[in-house]
């Protein structure tokens, strides 16, 4: 159903995409859950400005189209497949995206909880 979503979206922003007089106002995120950075059955939800924007399962990755500025990112572990969540993460980390950018991120899980680990763009 997500991915259906993406593709709408998609297709949508092709015709602005094709006007060259068009400026390109918004950022990729790409957020990814590597299976060795958080070793757990339980799904992480991904909350952008405290809204549950995605459900990320191991080995998953999800990308969202933004608009360019300050952005809010939390996660927290929900129920899964055999998964009591843990907790609920309160504290989230603050990136700026830039027109035009694509940014990509791994989650990781460290003693103080969930958090972002930003992979070098390949150019």
């Amino acid at each position: 159903m997500f991915r259906l979503r993406l593709l709408l979206l998609a297709v949508l922003l092709l015709p602005g995409i094709a006007r060259s007089e068009t400026p390109m106002n918004y950022a990729v995120l790409i957020i990814t859950r590597d299976r060795l950075e958080v070793a757990t059955p339980c799904d992480i939800g991904i909350y952008l400005q405290d809204q549950l924007v995605a459900r990320l399962y191991q080995g998953q990755a999800t990308s969202f189209n933004l608009p360019a500025g300050n952005l809010s990112i939390r996660m927290g572990m929900l129920g899964g497949l055999g998964c009591i969540p843990a907790f609920e993460q309160i504290r989230g980390e603050h990136i700026e995206l830039k027109a035009g950018e694509v940014r990509k991120y791994r989650i990781a899980l460290g003693n103080n909880g969930l958090y972002l680990i930003k992979v070098p763009s390949v150019e």
